[in-house]
């Protein structure tokens, strides 16, 4: 039986760009970047023990990382494509704040409706927090879209 790359692939290929990113030290190198990662970072928020564990098992890479890794990876923002439930989303708000998850939908996967439905469903967020994530966040990283 086939599985639809959609199921496990997609959120794993994501935190392997996080991975690659992070460990090419392509993040170091554009600091002015800011990079925005669908699928809630993919798998990277559950595994975020494995990243910040990898400089210490790996004593050739610690010197990329000399402040570690956690810090590198809350500089950045999370959709909610298929993630728009309470696992996904309060393993993400423990890597990065409200204010860095902005709403994503990946149409035709799921609705945007559906999103807004598990996000508001999902228990992890308030009303304020549900603005900033659905419009308030977007708008602030991209001025052209406050019109």
């Amino acid at each position: 039986m086939g599985l639809p790359d959609s199921l496990i692939d997609f959120p794993h290929d994501t935190t392997r760009a996080v991975a690659q990113l992070h460990y090419s030290n392509r993040f170091a190198r554009t600091p002015n970047v800011k990079y925005i990662f669908s699928h809630a970072g993919g798998t990277m928020p559950f595994l975020i023990e494995r990243f910040v564990r990898h400089p210490i098992l790996a004593p050739k890479v610690a010197p990329m990382f000399p402040d570690g890794v956690a810090p590198i990876l809350k500089r950045f923002w999370y959709d909610t494509a298929q993630t728009a439930n309470a696992p996904a989303m309060s393993a993400l708000t423990k890597v990065v704040p409200v204010q860095q998850i902005v709403f994503g939908t990946d149409f035709p996967y799921r609705t945007g409706l559906d999103h807004v439905k598990g996000l508001r469903a999902c228990g992890v967020f308030s009303e304020a927090d549900l603005r900033l994530i659905e419009r308030e966040t977007s708008r602030s990283l991209l001025p052209r879209l406050r019109a």
